[in-house]
């Protein structure tokens, strides 16, 4: 059930920021279900090896050359699905900040409101 709710979340919120950033387009909450699962393979996958490889610059930035990390991420999926697209770099960019802000508002308000889900 979990589960369930938190891929809810996620297409919830990738709809909400192609709304909110110009350039990003989505064509439905169908294709907003398919590119959060798509997002969270890719994520799951490539992101972690990224990390990896490009630690020493991460370390340098202090942490914030993960942002570019998401951006490729989100383009990745982008490329990868017709129903999604993001315009250019930093059209990605912005993207996957207003995503991650989207994602933790929604998260905390569930939380906030106690929400207990089965162990199923």
């Amino acid at each position: 059930m979990k589960l369930l709710i938190t891929w809810l979340v996620s297409a919830l919120a990738i709809l909400l920021s192609a709304w909110l950033v110009p350039g990003a387009y989505i064509s439905g909450f169908a294709a907003a279900l398919i590119a959060a699962v798509v997002l969270g393979a890719v994520n799951a996958i490539i992101r972690p090896i990224l990390i990896i490889f490009t630690l020493p610059i991460n370390i340098l930035t202090l942490g914030l050359f993960t942002l570019i990390i998401n951006t490729l991420m989100i383009s990745l999926t982008a490329t990868l699905l017709s129903g999604f697209s993001v315009a250019n770099f930093w059209v990605s960019f912005l993207f996957a900040i207003i995503l991650t802000l989207i994602t933790e508002i929604i998260e905390s308000l569930i939380k906030e409101k106690n929400v207990k889900f089965p162990n199923n």
